[in-house]
């Protein structure tokens, strides 16, 4: 069987440094691994268990890894809920 190498597009390359190599897509992929390890070590979550931890307040939008802005979620319900703010969180305007 042949072998075959992995080629990436000049487009594919531009884009990973302009999204995923960022300071601040470094910045915030950090914090998110952060809150992951602290709910591993606490115990409410554990590899592989399709769980994740949602920020309430997204840190994209502003959030922090206060445990007071994380929950327990399943892996759909954090994806379908994409950086949107939790509703029982916005604050109303005036």
């Amino acid at each position: 069987m042949p072998r075959h190498k992995k080629t990436t597009s000049a487009k594919n390359r531009k884009a990973y440094r302009k999204y995923h190599a960022s300071k601040k897509a470094k910045k915030e992929r950090n914090m998110r691994n952060q809150a992951r390890r602290r709910a591993e070590r606490a115990g409410k979550v554990r590899k592989g268990d399709g769980k994740e931890i949602d920020h309430k307040r997204p840190i994209s939008k502003g959030g922090t890894n206060n445990p007071k802005n994380l929950r327990v979620v399943s892996r759909k319900t954090n994806r379908r809920r994409g950086a949107k703010i939790t509703n029982a969180k916005r604050r109303k305007k005036k």
